[in-house]
């Protein structure tokens, strides 16, 4: 085997590891990687991780898989990236994509109580991660105010092209409000293998798709392409985490009946419990949906539409990062943005997962006690999910 093919197989198998076992979400996935590629393996040094946690808070997508995708390129080129996305990405999709046939099989029994614990196992952790993330991008009254704001007009206009909206409007409210601010520069500086022009040529392919996708799925009626241009817009759309995934892909699947809402919110609450990245939601939706393409065609089709953008963005900024980060009018707009990131998902804790989990005093009582057990007592989710499920069961 050429050095080439083993430096593929073992990233890829390293990834793969590291997506069996990397539970706790994206922060708990940046953890992992540091612990394996900086202290373990000695990849890259603190520094150049660091630059590259950096570079992927500043993009759209799953931030943790933008990092390993990264990690990946730095190790074996654009064929290392693709490894390390596809061995921490696999096993959770895997689980996602049969969970969806456990649901499309067995869906009777998830309609009653132990979809009820889905649900609020969902609650839970979604109220984590708007606390959390509330903590860190919302560290002002200017931008609490931003985000209060953007709850309340995503609520008052539920529509998909809501979210889009907010966001812009949040990165310009940040570029205005907070231009005057020093920007945080960086020291080292990230080595890259590929050139600014191929780079550009990403970025190319990403915008085209952004634009043509839906100009396409205007006109035909055909399901998959549809399917590829909703997943790929979302994918295109997420900032602030895999959590604000939420709100923009039900506004996407469940009003156009390609799955319930209850089946949604189950499937949510299940991603809870997996290992990898949250975006493996999207195997699931896949998979679940009532007709084609769905099955694990599906599945696959939705999950390489919402990752591809996250990609493609990572290959496009990845070699041009140093020219970017240190400008201030980037990084004020960016904290406008996530700043109404923060309020698109405090409005999705409202609706549709309070309204869907929560339906008397004992729900409430589940879901404060599982988000204690999450927020202080920092139990794994799994447990959580398991208890949650035992006691819904006993009612």
């Amino acid at each position: 085997m050429s050095a080439m093919g083993r430096t593929f197989f073992e990233i890829l198998g390293t990834f793969l590891s590291l997506g069996c076992r990397s539970f706790g979400g994206p922060v708990a996935h940046l953890g992992y990687f540091r612990n394996e590629f900086v202290a373990r393996r000695k990849w890259l040094s603190e520094n150049a991780f660091a630059d590259i946690v950096a570079l992927c808070q500043f993009l759209p997508g799953p931030a943790s898989s933008q990092v390993g995708f990264c990690i990946g390129i730095r190790r074996g080129g654009t064929a290392g990236g693709f490894a390390a996305w596809l061995g921490f990405t696999a096993p959770s999709a895997a689980i996602m994509i049969a969970f969806a046939y456990g649901v499309t099989f067995y869906g009777d029994i998830l309609s009653g109580n132990l979809l009820r614990g889905f649900k609020i196992l969902a609650l839970a952790v979604v109220a984590q991660a708007v606390v959390g993330m509330a903590r860190t991008l919302c560290p002002d009254r200017t931008r609490i105010i931003l985000a209060l704001a953007a709850a309340g007009f995503v609520l008052v206009f539920p529509a998909s092209w809501t979210q889009v909206a907010v966001i812009l409007l949040g990165a310009i409210a940040g570029w205005i409000l907070f231009h005057g601010e020093k920007a945080a520069a960086g020291k080292k500086q990230i080595r890259t293998k590929g050139s600014g022009a191929r780079g550009g040529v990403f970025l190319a392919g990403f915008f085209a798709l952004l634009l043509v996708l839906p100009s396409l799925s205007g006109v035909s009626e055909n399901r998959t392409l549809h399917v590829v241009d909703s997943f790929y817009r979302v994918g295109s759309l997420v900032f602030g985490g895999g959590h604000v995934v939420l709100p923009l892909v039900q506004a996407e699947v469940v009003p156009r009946g390609w799955i319930t809402e209850n089946a949604f919110i189950a499937g949510y609450g299940a991603a809870q419990a997996v290992p990898g990245p949250l975006f493996t939601f999207s195997a699931y939706l896949g998979a679940a949906m009532d007709s084609a393409p769905k099955g694990w065609q599906g599945g696959l089709i939705a999950l390489g539409s919402i990752f591809l953008p996250a990609l493609l963005l990572v290959l496009g900024v990845y070699p041009i990062w140093e020219s970017l980060r240190g400008k201030t009018s980037v990084q004020s707009a960016l904290k406008g943005a996530n700043a109404v990131v923060v309020g698109i998902l405090l409005a999705a804790l409202y609706h549709p997962v309070w309204t869907q989990a929560v339906d008397g005093v004992w729900d409430f009582l589940i879901a404060a006690a599982a988000f204690c057990l999450l927020q202080f007592a920092k139990a794994p989710v799994v447990l959580v999910l398991l208890g949650c499920a035992a006691v819904s069961l006993l009612r």
